[in-house]
């Protein structure tokens, strides 16, 4: 697998040490008329761009990614210049972000544990509209024998708590090693298993409540099939 990433410098501040290596978290990296305007953006795509799943539904951009090679289509460009400014940091070793995500969470839906596997570099990049969420970290299920059940509840490592118009960034174990997913509920209760509460402004014991979240999951896609060959076998 290639190297995760060549981040630059000055973000080394925004590293969150409690947690496995590696995440960086930013708080305020879009302004809330960037939030305003990133949301108006999503909520004028056509209804045909949305895909509806259990406990949330999604825009695809970029393409879909596939184990044979991604199939590339244009980016708009008010997601695209997020593409660069997020490229512009080192998160993908110098290569162009080319694949968006937009994933819809009302209040009280979530996602199961996953993780988001080889056919991205292996970064993740997460910009949050709207509303927080806590994003949980699990270790994967064990082939191993073991008495105790694996359940999601023992398995359970940590989590982050994501502010809107923050960016969280994951390389390394916190990308190749565990699983990530968001709780189905409405609201959540601040523990000291909340390993950014400081740089995240907030508290254990602090009850926040959810709204709408819209989350930007950019990234880079390493295999992308050309058109013309595509055309040319037909």
């Amino acid at each position: 697998m290639e190297n995760p990433a060549c981040i630059l410098e000055e973000l080394k501040q925004f590293v969150v040490h409690d947690a496995l290596p590696t995440v960086y978290y930013i708080p305020d990296f879009i302004s809330e008329d960037e939030e305003s305007y990133l949301l108006q953006e999503v909520y004028k795509s056509p209804k045909t761009k949305w895909t509806q799943l259990s406990g949330r539904r999604l825009q695809n951009w970029g393409g879909l990614p596939h184990p044979k090679g991604m199939l590339a289509e244009k980016i708009p460009d008010w997601l695209q210049a997020y593409c660069e400014k997020i490229s512009s940091l080192g998160a993908f070793s110098g290569k162009m972000a080319n694949h968006v995500l937009v994933n819809e969470y009302k209040q009280g839906e979530g996602i199961m544990p996953h993780e988001d596997g080889p056919l991205y570099h292996p970064t993740v990049t997460t910009i949050s509209l709207g509303s927080h969420t806590l994003l949980d970290f699990y270790t994967p299920i064990s082939s191993l024998e073991d008495a105790v059940p694996q359940t999601e509840e023992n398995r359970y490592l940590f989590s982050l708590l994501v502010r809107p118009r923050s960016l969280l960034i994951l390389q390394d174990d916190m990308y190749q090693r565990l699983l990530h997913g968001i709780q189905a509920c409405a609201q959540d209760t601040l523990t000291d298993k909340v390993v950014n509460l400081s740089a995240a402004g907030a508290v254990s014991g602090e009850k926040l409540t959810r709204d709408t979240r819209v989350s930007l999951t950019i990234r880079h896609v390493p295999k992308v099939l050309k058109t013309k060959l595509i055309l040319g076998r037909k």
